[in-house]
């Protein structure tokens, strides 16, 4: 046993501090970034915000408009491989993450997907990226599709995230218990404050020409902003996304409000609706919530680049690439004044 006192920080602890800058219009930032990776020869440029693969975020209908503004989708594992086949043709694909688990089950879904499919984007998402059957199956994927764009995870560490990378990881998918729809740390009191793992993963994984997607803790445009500041290559965001025209999750009505309800893929309604139950040995650890309905999420997309846009303003940097070299985070005790409540309108 140890305690390690160094303090590791969230989004809501820091803002970022302004700076001079020739930047006149908001306009004039590009967001687009053009990546390699270190396994494959392909290549990828876009905006690299991703929704995540949750059944409530990770829908064909929300990957149509994301891709219009060329950001990511990673789909949920729940999609019958033929309805993932018959849209392989569709420009949108190109923007698409295929995810899927690490069981025998999982890899002959993904081998079926793969023969017809041919994504360019691959996830192997379990919550656990520390298990050694982890990496064991990671090692077997590239070895199998050599011209994917792999992605694994999650975790939070350096030493996770270059052993992920040097064993043919493109992208490391960082963040345990961050999510809004997540309960890991009050069930199992393990995690890791999300900027700080965003900043120590970063580093690892860019010492080996590797990149990371931040996921989950945003729950502001800033916090997108932070986590590209601190180094994320890609921020994939979950609750942000969720609630929309687009999204899926049940459209309720109460009280003449609309609502939607969304939940953590490792909550008992996501464990009953696709494994008929919550095993014995096992706990809930996400929640099940009700959030207002939020319209088409296009005007999300808008507003979350609008917003990162104006941080690369603020802090001098042209392009969405240099913001991280220009970020300088300063430590905070409040982010905002809330007198007359927490509307962004």
């Amino acid at each position: 046993m140890q305690i390690e006192t160094e303090l590791r920080l969230d989004y809501k602890d820091v803002l970022l501090r302004p700076k001079r800058s020739f930047l006149s219009s908001r306009k004039d930032v590009d967001m687009k970034r053009e990546f390699k990776f270190p396994h494959t020869s392909k290549k990828w440029k876009g905006v690299p915000i991703i929704s995540s693969n949750m059944d409530t975020t990770g829908t064909v209908e929300t990957a149509k408009v994301l891709y219009k503004y060329d950001l990511l989708t990673c789909l949920h594992k729940f999609y019958e491989v033929s309805d993932i086949i018959k849209i392989s043709k569709e420009p949108f694909f190109q923007n698409i993450i295929i995810s899927s688990g690490i069981t025998d089950r999982d890899l002959r879904r993904l081998n079926s997907i793969m023969k017809k499919a041919k994504p360019n984007f691959l996830c192997l998402d379990i919550a656990n990226g520390y298990i050694e059957q982890f990496v064991a199956v990671v090692k077997k994927v590239r070895k199998r599709y050599p011209s994917v764009i792999l992605i694994a995870g999650n975790v939070v560490t350096r030493e996770m995230v270059e052993e992920l990378v040097l064993h043919g990881v493109d992208i490391v998918k960082v963040g345990i218990g961050p999510g809004s729809a997540c309960t890991t740390r009050k069930k199992t009191g393990v995690g890791y404050p999300q900027l700080s793992a965003v900043m120590e993963c970063a580093d690892a994984a860019h010492g080996l020409g590797g990149h990371i997607i931040a996921d989950g803790g945003c729950v502001y445009p800033g916090d997108v902003a932070k986590a590209f500041g601190g180094g994320a290559d890609f921020v994939m965001l979950g609750g942000m996304f969720a609630g929309h025209t687009e999204s899926g999750g049940e459209l309720i009505e109460e009280d003449g409000k609309e609502f939607k309800v969304f939940y953590g893929m490792s909550s008992g309604t996501a464990m009953k609706k696709y494994y008929g139950k919550v095993n014995k040995y096992r706990a809930s650890e996400g929640k099940t919530v009700k959030i207002p309905y939020r319209g088409p999420i296009e005007n999300t997309v808008k507003d979350i680049l609008g917003g990162v846009r104006s941080a690369c303003t603020y802090t001098g940097a042209k392009k969405l690439k240099d913001l991280s070299k220009c970020t300088t985070f300063i430590r905070v005790t409040q982010q905002t004044n809330d007198i007359f409540g927490s509307s962004t309108d």
